[in-house]
């Protein structure tokens, strides 16, 4: 193939175009990147295929034809699945090559993040610690938060993607398990004000407030926090069609407990939102948007 040929950007493969990986794929896509697509739901395949990516039907075969140089991302929800997509049957380990590179973008333990990383770099594929922040329609915009722990040399080579994917890209270091650490204590604050808003708002119900009112106060004084400010106007309005499900912060706060203890630290107030979210999960809201713990604060208070 002659230059004038060859794309404007390597080729991605992304893999899992759930609310945030299709969201991904759509703003690459759209600033022209080839992208070819694994997902398991014929919904979010197509909906891949109307953005303009190519959609293969394992993630072995979305992989099989990147370039040298190219990127796969993984946008599963949680450490099986981004096992499974990688060492499972069809799993695209088998057709990566030396010189490409795995970004991990799910809300995974160090642990694994650094179990990916050797398994990956046993057959020379580098892996960037890549976790995400903002919500679909942040990341679709390319706003959303990249916390981003690799090489160099591999940040380098990859800079172009990681700018359109995010104008908010913090470099953590070259660390990669420090991209999940970070993520990890930032979603257990995350934890932390959505349970206290949904628990405030809940008060002021009680108490006969306006929870608008009550809410507009919150937004613009000392109680103020963003996760409050997009999740609680939902609440309010009885939407809780899920945009992050109640098991994301289950499952992150959980992870985020596991990571203090191994460090001897008592996080005491982490420790109440990741019992909160797992009453709420186990109490019928797991599937809900994670909005409706003011339901649960509602039943609880």
């Amino acid at each position: 193939m002659s230059a004038s040929l060859l794309p404007s950007h390597p080729q991605v493969a992304v893999i899992g175009a759930g609310n945030m990986g299709g969201a991904m794929l759509a703003r690459l896509c759209e600033a022209g990147w080839a992208v070819s697509v694994c997902d398991v739901d014929p919904l979010r395949q197509t909906q891949a295929k109307a953005c303009g990516a190519s959609v293969q039907p394992t993630p072995l075969v979305a992989v099989q034809g990147l370039q040298p140089d190219g990127l796969v991302l993984i946008t599963v929800v949680d450490a099986v699945q981004t096992w499974a997509v990688l060492t499972g049957e069809q799993g695209a380990l088998a057709g990566l090559q030396p010189g490409h590179t795995v970004m991990l973008c799910p809300t995974l333990s160090p642990q694994d993040v650094i179990a990916v990383q050797a398994r990956l770099g046993a057959g020379g594929v580098h892996c960037i610690d890549a976790p995400m922040s903002g919500g679909p329609l942040r990341a679709r915009e390319g706003s959303m938060s990249l916390m981003v722990a690799c090489a160099d040399v591999v940040f380098e080579r990859h800079a172009a993607l990681l700018q359109t994917l995010s104008q908010k890209i913090f470099r953590i270091s070259t660390q990669v398990g420090d991209g999940a650490k970070t993520k990890l204590v930032n979603n257990l604050l995350a934890a932390i004000h959505l349970s206290g808003a949904a628990e405030a708002l809940a008060l002021a119900e009680r108490l006969g407030l306006n929870p608008h009112t009550t809410l507009d106060v919150m937004a613009q004084s000392s109680g103020q926090s963003w996760i409050a400010s997009d999740r609680m106007p939902r609440a309010l309005a009885g939407d809780f069609a899920p945009r992050a499900h109640v098991t994301l912060l289950e499952k992150d706060t959980r992870l985020a407990m596991d990571m203090a203890r191994s460090m001897g630290f008592d996080a005491s107030m982490g420790a109440l939102a990741r019992d909160v979210f797992a009453q709420a999960s186990a109490e019928g809201l797991a599937q809900e948007d994670d909005a409706a713990l003011l339901k649960w604060m509602r039943r609880h208070r």
